[in-house]
Parts: C-alpha cells; sequence; structure tokens
C-alpha cells in the first residue's frame, strides 16, 4: 500500500510542502531513537564543509545532543526501510521527454580493511590510476538503484540501497531488487499502464541477460555494456520437419572483440556527442551462448538454457575503444536505438553522486562495527541526498551577496546544501527538542575490556551443500 507524504495544515506537496512531508515521513519511519537519527540526518546538511568524522557532528547546532547520543541513535536505533523505501519511490523523478523513466544500478563499497571485528565483509574492488591498476580491498559492498535525469548532472533520485553479502549472490540480489523498485514505482503511481518501458542500464560488471530473463515479466529494458570478448549469433533459419534437434548458434556471428560480422546491421546512424561524431550501428534478435558456469548456475537444471534475443548496439566514436551495448528489446528501432545508448551514457553521472555522498555527505566515514549500524547510516545519508533534490527550488532564492543568481534547475548539490539550514527553518522539523541529560559514567578507570569482540573471515562463502545420507544396511 503506497504511503502519501502528508503535509501540515494541508499545504500542497510541491517546494516547501513536499520537502516537509518528506521529511515528516522520514521521521515515522524512525522507530527508535527517532529524534537523534533525524537530527543526525539535519546535522549531516547543515554542517559547514565536509562531515570527517561522526563526533563533529554532535557539534552541529541543528543536532543539539551529545556525541553520546549521536552513537547511541546508530547502534541502538532502529530504522523502518521498507516503509522508507515506499516513501521514496513516491518523490518526483527527473523528466524525460517522453515522459519515461531511466534507472541505474551500481555497487559500491564502503572500505573496511582495518575492521577485522566486523562481520559480513567483502572484497570490493577499487579502480587505479593507470590501466589495470585495480585493488580488492575488504569492505562492505552496497548496490545501489537510482533514477537518472536526461541532463549531464549528478542529480538524481537514490531509489534503494541493498548490502551484499558474503552468501548472496549478486546476479539474484539485483535482479529482486531492481524488481521491487519496479513495483513500489508502479505503485506510487509513477509508472502506469500505457506508458514507456522503464529503462534499466548497468555497466559491464552486471549480467544483463541473465537480469533481463529474470525480469522478462515486468515493463522494462535492460541494456548493459558487453565485454569486448563476447559473440552474439542472429536467430537460425526455420527448418522444415524432421529428425534432430533445431540448432541455436547458427550464422555468422558478432564478435565484440574485432568488430566483424557488421553484415546485416538493421540500424546505422550518426550522432554528435560533444567530443565528435559517434557512429551507432545496431543488430536485432541477437542473442548469446550461455553456459551454466558463466552466471547461470542457479537456473533449474532440468530446465534447458533459454535463448535470450535483444538489440545489440555498437558505439564507435572517432578515437578509443568500441563500446559494445546489449538491450533486451529484439526489435528496436531507430528512436528506441538512441534512447537505450543515451540512457546508458546517463549512466556515469552516478559516479558524480556517489563521490558527493562519501566526500561531502560522510557516507564511508563513520567506523562502524555492525553491518546493521552502517544499514541505518546508509538510509539516513540516502535521505539526506533526496533532501537536496527536493529543496533545489527554496535553495535557488538564497545566496550570498557575491554570489550570481541561479536557476532552481542549474543547482548544484553542493549549492543546495550550502543553503540547507535556511531551508530548513521554512521547512520546519516533526523532531523534539533535546532533553537535559548527564553523561553516562563509562568504564571505570584502570578497567581492562574482558569481552573481545570475535574475529570474522573476509570473502565470499559458498553455501555448504547437504550431506547425502546413505541407508542403513538390513541386518
Amino acid at each position: 500500500m503506497p504511503v502519501t507524504l502528508s503535509c501540515p495544515g494541508g499545504v500542497p506537496q510541491s517546494g516547501a510542502g513536499l520537502l516537509a512531508g518528506f521529511r515528516g515521513e522520514l521521521y515515522r519511519c524512525l522507530t527508535a531513537r527517532r529524534d537523534a537519527l533525524f537530527c543526525l540526518a539535519d546535522a549531516v546538511l547543515c554542517a559547514r564543509g565536509r562531515v570527517t568524522d561522526l563526533a563533529r557532528l554532535s557539534l552541529v547546532p541543528e543536532f543539539g545532543r551529545g556525541h553520546g547520543a549521536l552513537y547511541d541513535g546508530l547502534n541502538g536505533g532502529r530504522v523502518d526501510i521498507g516503509r522508507l523505501r515506499i516513501a521514496v519511490a513516491g518523490l518526483p523523478l527527473p523528466a524525460w521527454p517522453d515522459g519515461g523513466i531511466r534507472l541505474a544500478v551500481d555497487v559500491s563499497g564502503w572500505l573496511r580493511p582495518e575492521a577485522g571485528t566486523s562481520p559480513d565483509r567483502m572484497f570490493c574492488h577499487v579502480h587505479g590510476r593507470g590501466r589495470d591498476a585495480g585493488q580488492m580491498i575488504p569492505g562492505w559492498p552496497y548496490s545501489l538503484v537510482s533514477a537518472l535525469g536526461p541532463g549531464a548532472s549528478s542529480w538524481q533520485v537514490l531509489l534503494d540501497a541493498v548490502r551484499i553479502g558474503p552468501w548472496d549472490d549478486a546476479t539474484d540480489v539485483t535482479a529482486a531488487q531492481l524488481r521491487e523498485v519496479a513495483e513500489r514505482l508502479a505503485a506510487a503511481g509513477r509508472w502506469k499502464p500505457g506508458d514507456p518501458d522503464m529503462i534499466i542500464v548497468m555497466d559491464a560488471g552486471y549480467d544483463p541477460v541473465r537480469i533481463a530473463w529474470l525480469l522478462r515479466d515486468l515493463p522494462v529494458v535492460v541494456a548493459g555494456r558487453m565485454r569486448a570478448g563476447r559473440a552474439f549469433y542472429p536467430p537460425p533459419p526455420s527448418r522444415g520437419p524432421g529428425p534432430g534437434r533445431a540448432p541455436k548458434h547458427t550464422g555468422t556471428p558478432v564478435k565484440c572483440a574485432d568488430g566483424t560480422g557488421s553484415d546485416g546491421a538493421a540500424v546505422s546512424a550518426q550522432a554528435g556527442t560533444g567530443p565528435g561524431r559517434l557512429a551507432v550501428t545496431a543488430w536485432h534478435r541477437m542473442h548469446p551462448r550461455l553456459t551454466r558456469c558463466r552466471g547461470w548456475s542457479s537456473h533449474p537444471a532440468g530446465e534447458e538454457l533459454p535463448v535470450a534475443e535483444g538489440t545489440l548496439i555498437r558505439l564507435a566514436p572517432g578515437r578509443g575503444r568500441d563500446m559494445w551495448i546489449w538491450a533486451s528489446d529484439p526489435q528496436a528501432g531507430p528512436e528506441k536505438v538512441a534512447r537505450l545508448w543515451q540512457a546508458y551514457l546517463r549512466r556515469f553521472d552516478t559516479g558524480h553522486c556517489f563521490r558527493f555522498l562519501k566526500q561531502q555527505l560522510g557516507w564511508t566515514v563513520p567506523r562502524l562495527r555492525d553491518p546493521e549500524a552502517a544499514d541505518r547510516w546508509t538510509w539516513l545519508v540516502i535521505a539526506a541526498w533526496n533532501q537536496l533534490w527536493l529543496a533545489r527550488r527554496l535553495a535557488a532564492a538564497v545566496r550570498l551577496p557575491w554570489q550570481p543568481a541561479v536557476p532552481a534547475g542549474d543547482m548544484t548539490p553542493g549549492r543546495v546544501r550550502a543553503a540547507f539550514r535556511s531551508v530548513r527553518e521554512t521547512a520546519g522539523t516533526p523532531a523534539s527538542a533535546p532533553k537535559p541529560a548527564r553523561p553516562g559514567p563509562g568504564r571505570p578507570k584502570g578497567s581492562k575490556n574482558k569481552y573481545k569482540a570475535p574475529r570474522h573471515p573476509v570473502g565470499k562463502r559458498n553455501r555448504k551443500r547437504p550431506k547425502r545420507t546413505t541407508k542403513a544396511a538390513a541386518g
């Protein structure tokens, strides 16, 4: 059941009313230590400069409490994440010319290499400065889904975040996450029957063919970048009745490594993308050769692997390597092909959003031991980012004397955050005033910690198969 963002006094859900309604719903999603958690999110938005550590957030006037209440809220508080997900799905999304929705999914790691007592850590891939200079560092990987906008901007609406654990299959977790996001958007009225299919873009680290097969019953089109070593086959020709098995992979394949097999392309066009011209080529009804050892091990053993047909798109710039994109729409026309590859290029804007979350809002700054506390902090940061998205028009009216006036559509997240203290006074706060209290005595001086935290291994763990039971021999 969708949650309505209620506004005090019947204020329309636009501008300050919509921001106040979301803040009120966020407050109701905090079921324990709600005042401390809500004021902590306000402290993140009203702090001057970057968030460098949690303890300094207790000095922000909007928090109004001591550092003990801050840590107690993160470690002992509770967040109704399910209700908060529904509230986020009801927010206004970036508008595209065709009225469609573009979603992007990506993984960002919360690196914790020194936290040996923190459970559920995995090896997160970190890009280096040079080519093939990536590293694997222990941490908590989070899969985030966001709604992209049409322009080159870091603005996007964060819709969901799921922490991937050592026992999880990344493809199955991503497919289930995208399914829930699409269903919540439809329940909130953001997508209605008759609207264009939602486009979901992802990078080469995912298996878009597998995800598209798992989401084949939803009104979505999955578009993902393919690695250069893949090969795609056209549909086999029809054959008459007779014995034998019908062939699946026949015809001249299109090899992404060398770009051979360009005959039979259905779409050929030229487009301009800033630095120069871009040659766009697309093939209809192309499918890869699937194997169970590459992402399809969880497919039912008794079922044959499917033939997943889609549109293969090649983007050939004037200089540099070609980019290959596979989309789950097998008959994408020229206009649909243009929407698909343009939506994929907007996926790179998620890097700017993640950088702002980490460097400005301090998403990965806290040294929390419990992964559940990390989830609570992650959703507080997501709620803070979405409040910046809702406060753009209100923040456009707040500026320093030497700053030029900027339209609401051109406001950057940093500019909105600098003016959020004034916006907060306009929208109001549902949190209660802090009560005077004394700090606890803490551990007596000179005493030692007798309860040491256990150490946890790092890395992926496979599920143990049940052992075969042998029948006892008849006596």
